[in-house]
């Protein structure tokens, strides 16, 4: 099976919600480690699984739409806690959809919170 990753960094703002976190109640920033990975067993016609370029301008853009922002306060998380664990959701789903990989594979995103703590999500494509 073939594998490509792609890693970015960014900051963004959220509380939780829900139940009672302390600290974590409070509107508080996080430096985001954001990892992608695509996994199949088929290249396309130029021997990749999605051009690494593609990726990394995609997940840029994601980035940027993220980055600096209160998560609470955006459409893609009315409704639903901002954990770690919703948010590698919502990633995968939006840079999935974005490249749009061939074939069938595995993709997946791993969200760490800090250098200890991460999530991820994983889907089927």
């Amino acid at each position: 099976m073939y594998t490509v990753a792609v890693k970015r960094d960014l900051i963004a703002r959220h509380y939780l919600i829900g139940g009672d976190w302390g600290a974590e109640n409070d509107p508080h920033s996080h430096h985001y480690v954001v990892e992608v990975r695509l996994e199949a067993n088929e290249l396309d016609q130029h021997g990749y699984l999605v051009d690494i370029v593609k990726i990394e301008a995609e997940l840029d853009k994601i980035v940027d739409y993220f980055g600096e922002c209160m998560l609470n306060e955006l459409p893609e998380f009315a409704g639903l806690n901002p954990s770690i664990e919703h948010f590698s959701r919502i990633i995968c789903g939006k840079l999935l959809e974005r490249i749009a990989p061939p074939g069938s594979g595995r993709f997946s995103v791993k969200l760490w919170e800090n250098e200890s703590c991460w999530a991820a999500y994983a889907t089927e494509f």
